[in-house]
Formats: C-alpha cells, structure tokens, sequence
C-alpha cells in the first residue's frame, strides 16, 4: 500500500516534470502581424492590399443578395492596424460599399466586403519585394469588364469620318494646320483618325521612383500623360487613350492589350528616371531592341523598370503567359525600326526644353514596349533623383512644355510616316 507522503512526492515530481516541459516546448507559431493596409480604388479593378509579416493562410467565398466577398486568414489575430481597412473604404469606391472586420474564431480573421455590384475576385499573395514584406492581396474585377472601344465611343473620341478637311478648308477656323509652325514644312493630310496609347509608368503599390523631396514617379508622370491627353484631344486628327487614368497598379502585358485592344497608332510610355549619383541628370528615349542594349544604363534601366510587376505586384496563377510569350518573340524588326523613327523626332522637341541624358535614342529590352505591330518608345523625362530635376518634375510649366515637346515630335513622326490603313488587330 502507498504511503500518504509518497503519493504526494510522486505529485510533486509530476509537476515538476510538467512545468520542465512547458519550458524546453517550444511555443505555439506566433500570430500573424499586419503591418499596414491599402485600398486602390479604380474603374477597372479595386486593389486591396494587406502587407504582413509573414505569409499568409487564406480561404475565400462570394455570397449574393446582397453581393458580398468573404475572405478568413488564419493564424492572425484581430490588431488596430487591420481594423484601420474599415476607415479606407471610400463612398465613391467602384465596386466596395463598405468592409467588416472581426476576430471570427481564435486564430482566425474574417474580413466581410459588402458590394456594389458582382465581381470576379483574385485572392493571391506576393513574396517580399522592393519596400514591401509580404502582400495579401485582394483584386475586385466587375464581372462585366467595360470595353476600351466602347469608353472611347462614350467619350466621343471614336470616329472613322476623315479627320482632316481638304486643303481648300484649311483657312477654316477650327481646321488643323497644313504646315508645321515651328518650321514652315507640310503636314500631311491623314486620312483616318490616330490612335495614340499614353502610358503612364508605374501607378498603385508601384511608386516608382522617389525624389529627395518626396516626389514619386507614379504622380509626376500621370501629372505629364494628363496634360499630354488633352493636347492630342485638340487634335482634329488624333484620340487618345491612358493606360491608367488613377493612382493604380496595371501589369506590364496588361498595358500593351490595352494599346492593341483599341488599335493603338503609337505606344508612349512616361517614366521619370532615377540614378544612385543625384548628379545624373537630363531626359531620354529608349526603344526597343532586338540584339541587347545599347548601353549598360540602358540595360540597368530595362533591368528596373521590368521588375515593376514584382513591385506593383502581379497574380501569377492569372497571368496570360501565353500572351505574354508572343508579345516577347514577335516583336519586329520594323517596328523597332518605326520606333527609333518616333524616338528620333520627340527626341529632338525634348531637346528644346532640357538638357538630354544621350543624343541618341538609346535601346534594351523593355517589357512594356514589346507590342509587336506598335511603334513604341519609354521617355525617361528627368532624373527625379536630381533635385534640380526633382523641382522640373512637379512644376506646372515644366509638365506644360514637356507634355507639348512629346506632341510636337509625334506630329513630326506622322508628317514624315504617315499612317497607313490598318485592319483590326487580334
């Protein structure tokens, strides 16, 4: 028979040996952090984005009448910087009326998105890249997508009726100029209507890059396409259509569709530079090439501005590789002949009003520029991270002759390469 006092050491020792478990076992996974929320709200899709500190667990579902999007993460714990996404929700949001959040079981997080219309959502994650640790991320596409052609034909800037009167009328008020005013020369007579892509780089999760002063590339350079769009839409001749019109995310690929999607005449993408030495200073125009860069900056730049889909942050399980494949082996020789021809003429009106970084349009292998059947050329407009260049960038009259610099040399290259009738492209 057991003795009182030994039953109670025995317990004792059990407890003992219970408390030295509970000290060498290692600790239950620590809890998700989320360090900050975004909302990128857009016509074409609405981004919201959850950095965190490690990568996250996710299930999602949609319920209708009412729409909603149901999103629970796991291993997370409900903290003030998650509950901040309710105050992010705007009232003019496209497609998000409003968002719950709350602590739905231990451990797990449920996120409730009350909607304003059916859509198609993407719920993917992205590894650490440039600033950024790693993104939940959550794209709200409308499941009835608005047709580019269509925006175009709304906003009155689609038209095949000749765009240029005959040179009889050209005294009209109203009617395009037969000769350049800066040097006396004919202008041609189009007989179709011209259909420009403006592409502002980077946009959304995406800055670009950033000035001494603060400046970021994605403001400056859809400050400059916007001044650029109404000056083509002056043009009796021309319409216009921007790549992104907001502050928001568009891929690489997604920005060459969109040109080939409204049979785009010309393809120019806006980018202000950046270099480690704040010296570096002065504008560029690069094109494509076929055989590698032309210099080893133009190569660091292609380098740089490529990975823009890793830093705006692309979904790669939706991401039209097949596309993209053609889009990066059929590319022509003569379009990247037609594309040192335009870089060539807006090249020289830059000229005009800075100083250039080369005299010459310089050439590597910019994903962006890629279309196959699209004259296209990258503007690198000034070094952001030159502060004298920085001050250029974010002054109104600086955006103002820039943007008609751009204009000039793309009349130039049309006075000499007039557009030939084209066919839908596929």
């Amino acid at each position: 028979m057991t003795s009182p006092d030994s039953r109670r050491r025995r317990t004792v020792l059990q407890a003992g040996g219970t408390l030295l478990l509970s000290v060498l076992a290692p600790s239950s996974a620590r809890a998700a952090q989320i360090l900050a929320v975004r909302v990128w709200p857009a016509d074409e899709y609405t981004r919201v984005t959850l950095e965190n500190d490690s990568n996250l667990k996710v299930s999602h579902f949609t319920v209708s009448n009412p729409e909603r999007l149901v999103v629970d993460i796991e291993d997370l714990d409900l903290n003030p910087t998650l509950r901040e996404l309710v105050a992010k929700i705007q009232s003019n949001d496209p497609y998000i009326r409003q968002v719950r959040v709350g602590q739905n079981r231990p451990g797990v997080v449920r996120l409730v998105f009350d909607l304003k219309e059916e859509i198609r959502p993407q719920v993917f994650t992205l590894a650490p890249a440039g600033q950024y640790q790693h993104r939940l991320v959550f794209d709200l596409y409308p499941v009835h997508e608005p047709d580019p052609i269509a925006e175009l034909i709304r906003k009155g800037q689609w038209s095949d009726e000749l765009a240029q009167p005959s040179l009889a009328d050209s005294g009209r008020q109203g009617a395009p100029a037969t000769v350049d005013p800066k040097d006396g020369k004919p202008l041609p007579q189009t007989t179709r209507m011209i259909t420009i892509a403006l592409d502002p780089g980077h946009g959304g999760e995406d800055p670009g890059a950033i000035g001494r002063g603060g400046s970021r590339e994605k403001d400056v350079v859809l400050a400059i396409a916007q001044r650029l769009k109404r000056k083509i839409e002056e043009q009796p001749n021309m319409r216009v259509m921007l790549t992104r019109d907001a502050d928001y995310f568009v891929p690489l690929h997604v920005r060459v569709q969109k040109a080939r999607k409204v049979q785009a005449d010309l393809f120019v993408s806006i980018h202000a530079d950046a270099f480690v030495e704040p010296t570096a200073r002065g504008a560029s125009v690069f094109a494509l090439s076929e055989k590698g860069a032309s210099s080893t900056a133009a190569r660091w730049l292609a380098r740089k501005e490529n990975a823009a889909d890793l830093i705006g942050g692309v979904n790669i399980q939706t991401k039209d590789r097949q596309l993209a494949s053609v889009l990066l082996d059929l590319s022509t020789t003569a379009q990247i002949s037609d594309s040192l021809k335009l870089g060539k003429a807006v090249l020289a009106e830059i000229g005009g009003i800075n100083r250039l970084h080369k005299g010459a349009v310089e050439q590597a292998g910019f994903a962006v520029l890629k279309a196959p059947d699209i004259p296209s050329i990258l503007i690198e407009t000034a070094f952001i991270s030159n502060p004298e260049e920085e001050a250029k960038l974010t002054d109104n009259a600086y955006q103002e002759q820039m943007a008609t610099a751009i204009l000039n040399g793309i009349r130039k290259y049309f006075a000499k390469n007039p557009p030939l009738a084209k066919g839908r492209m596929t």
